[in-house]
Parts: structure tokens; C-alpha cells; sequence
């Protein structure tokens, strides 16, 4: 089992509250987006009275930050390119999958148009990071600054992302003569579900006249090749740390942790093993 979080800190360290995520919930990799946290000073408050011992492997990202509880030869740089970090990573049991976190430029200064044509770049790195490691199990997980029904998302130029894990599992369409790979994305069964959880990761009410108000931009996506290892009811956006919640009494994301809420996951990648 590979325990994963993921959280745009909005420029906070934030340091108690994901700590008492990763020990409560077992995470295995951390990965954070505008979080000025620091090793030096991060770590030996993450590490304090833990048996498995959390390290920041070598990153050369500047929009993303990784830690993990891994051996430090688990977690292998592939690329990395703006806010796109593609790490592959091998556990002691199972197949290796490729980890790439994303953090797409805000929509405070990209209009859609902009993200929608990000995100066919998106898509040529994740070919070019499969074809590095010869294999297509990745998991995309990040702040896209898009919804799950944006057309970067389920562009077939983008990320292809859909909505119905039969359709994902035909593994890809043709377009104009070109074949393309889906991903699926569980994030729309969870988008403005009240019944598991906040409507959404984060809160804008845009004065525009349109406005969804709520906001699905983190996402974590897989290929198709995962999806028998990826328990959907093991999604979480997180709405409290040991009974600290992080809403208002609205029910809207509370500033004084991030304007974005936490995504938790994992894969039970133990069950899949290449003969």
C-alpha cells in the first residue's frame, strides 16, 4: 500500500497540521505545491518519535515539494519541466508506478483558454516520462487550476481524463486518425457530492456572471493499468486533522490553513506484480 497526500499550502508552512496528517494516516510521499517548508527545519519535526523516517529526496522542482518515508533509491526523478515532476517509484512490493505531481499556473493569471493549451504539454511530457521508464502505471496528482469537466482535463489533445471507469478501461479512442490513451478521473463522483464530503477542494465566488463557486482543481488521476489498485473509497479531501477542522463554520475552506483543502489516496499497488 502506498499512502500519498497532496496539498497546496497557499505560502504556509503549515508544518504541525501535515504532520499529524502523514502520522496519522500512514503517508508514504508528501507532496506539496506553494509551501515555503524546509527540510532542515521540517523534518525533524515530521520525524519526531517515528520509527520510519521521512527524507526529502533529491528534487529539482521549484513549483513542487516532495517527501517520503521510502528507501531513499525508491524515488527516481524522470523529468521535470514547470509544474510538471515525474518521479518513478518502486516499493518493496509490486510494480513500479510513475508519480508525476502537477501544478499548473492560476487562473488569477492564465485565462482557460491558456490551461486548456497547457495541458496538451501536460499530456506530451506524461508520453515522454512513460516512454523513460517503459511503463504506462502513473498516477497524475496536483493543483490543474481546472475542473474535472474542463476541456484541458477531458481534452483528447489534454489529459483525456473520464469521468466512467468502462470507458477508461478501452484503454484509448481514436481522433482524427491518432490514437489517445485515456486517464480516469474518480475526482467527478466526488465533485458536489455532499454526501462524501465538501463540494469541492476549493472556494471562489467569482463575480462574474458565471460562477461554480465551488472547485475541484486538485485531482488525482490514473491510466487505466492501475485502476484495479486504486480503491476509489480510499480518496479523501480532507476537511479536519485530528479534530482541527479546516472549514469555516460555512463550510468553505478556512484561510488561515490554505484556500485549498488536502487530497489524500492510495494504491494497493502490493496486488499487482509482473509475472
Amino acid at each position: 500500500m502506498a499512502t500519498v497526500l497532496f496539498w497546496n499550502t497557499d505560502g504556509k508552512s503549515l508544518e504541525r497540521e501535515i504532520t499529524q496528517v502523514c502520522h496519522t494516516h500512514g503517508v508514504d510521499i508528501l507532496i506539496v505545491a506553494e509551501s515555503p517548508l524546509e527540510a532542515v527545519s521540517f523534518l525533524p519535526v515530521l520525524n519526531a518519535n517515528q520509527r520510519q523516517i521521512y527524507t526529502e529526496p533529491p528534487n529539482p522542482s521549484t513549483r513542487l515539494k516532495f517527501f517520503t518515508r521510502l528507501p531513499n533509491d525508491a524515488v527516481e526523478i524522470v523529468l521535470d519541466e514547470g509544474g510538471i515532476a515525474a518521479r518513478n517509484i518502486r516499493l518493496p512490493i509490486g510494480d513500479p508506478f510513475l508519480l508525476i505531481g502537477v501544478h499548473l499556473s492560476s487562473k488569477m493569471a492564465y485565462k482557460d483558454v491558456d490551461l486548456a493549451l497547457l495541458s496538451t504539454r501536460v499530456n506530451q511530457l506524461v508520453g515522454i516520462a512513460e516512454g523513460k521508464v517503459g511503463h504506462d502505471r502513473t498516477v497524475l496528482v496536483g493543483d490543474f487550476n481546472m475542473d474535472p469537466f474542463e476541456s484541458g482535463i477531458v481534452g483528447s489533445e489534454g489529459l483525456h481524463a473520464v469521468m466512467d471507469k468502462r470507458i477508461a478501461r478501452s484503454a484509448a479512442r481514436t481522433v482524427l486518425g491518432r490514437k489517445c490513451r485515456f486517464f480516469y478521473n474518480p475526482m467527478w463522483a466526488i465533485m458536489g457530492n455532499p454526501s462524501l464530503g465538501p463540494l469541492g477542494t476549493l472556494y471562489y465566488p467569482s463575480s462574474t456572471p458565471v460562477s461554480y463557486f465551488w472547485h475541484t482543481f486538485d485531482q488525482v488521476m490514473v491510466r487505466p493499468s492501475l485502476l484495479d489498485v486504486f480503491p476509489e473509497n480510499q480518496i479523501r479531501i480532507m476537511t479536519s486533522i485530528n479534530g482541527t477542522t479546516l472549514l469555516r463554520p460555512n463550510g468553505r475552506p478556512h484561510r488561515r490553513f490554505s484556500d485549498h483543502l488536502p487530497l489524500l489516496f492510495k494504491l494497493e499497488i502490493e496486488k499487482q506484480t509482473q509475472v
